[in-house]
């Protein structure tokens, strides 16, 4: 199986396809379009229709892909009461767990539980939240996943200064001697690619750009 140790290995930019813009009837073509086009793991937005309004993958899905692919799962749970979903996601195949902090009140707790589970721990924030937010778990963290758009729904136009949050965490991570992964998802095409690996983000969340096949991810290969 590919190993989420990709995480700590990881030396370039990555770019994770997000199955949330992929066609829902054929995912299994899905899956072997990301793995030939550049892919280095799997996004798969889950959104329960409380915390964001859409409905999307539960575990069964997960679990069905999990048999398709030995790329790493980097599961984003767009969920309230996240801590009730992480051990069947983790069970179902996911290698790494990303939450939101605007979701649960015992970040930490959650974040310990999953490095538990042998997975790797992701804090995601929505446009609204602020960097500053997060200083206390950032050396517990293993990835932090920078929403540059209002989560829920695909095909959205990136918000800019989401952009700066990525040069902001890069910066902290320099200064503290940290090694979290900043992940970008929401807004990422061929006109905003450029901007945001230049920023700094080592993972690059595309979903409708990518499934389009216009992302341009070969120019910054």
């Amino acid at each position: 199986m590919y190993s989420s140790a990709i995480i700590e290995e990881m030396n370039t930019t990555i770019l994770a396809p997000s199955l949330l813009s992929a066609d829902f009837t054929e995912l299994g073509k899905s899956i072997r379009q990301i793995e030939q086009n550049g892919g280095a793991a799997v996004h798969i937005d889950v959104m329960d229709g409380r915390f964001v309004p859409q409905i999307t993958f539960g575990q069964p899905v997960v679990a069905s892909l999990r048999a398709l692919t030995a790329l790493p799962f980097d599961v984003h749970l767009m969920v309230e009461h996240p801590e009730d979903q992480t051990d069947t996601f983790a069970a179902a195949g996911a290698d790494w767990i990303t939450f939101h902090l605007e979701s649960t009140v015992h970040v930490n707790r959650l974040i310990s539980h999953i490095h538990q589970l042998g997975k790797k721990a992701g804090i995601a924030i929505v446009p609204s939240t602020p960097v500053t937010l997060l200083q206390e778990i950032l050396p517990d963290i293993d990835i932090v996943l920078v929403m540059a758009v209002n989560p829920g729904f695909g095909g959205q136009q990136l918000l800019p200064f989401c952009v700066d949050k990525i040069t902001e965490l890069v910066r902290i991570r320099t200064e503290l001697g940290l090694c979290f992964r900043i992940s970008v998802d929401g807004g990422v095409n061929n006109r905003t690619l450029a901007q945001v690996v230049r920023a700094g983000t080592d993972i690059v969340v595309s979903g409708s750009a990518f499934f389009k096949g216009t992302l341009g991810w070969e120019s910054v290969r």
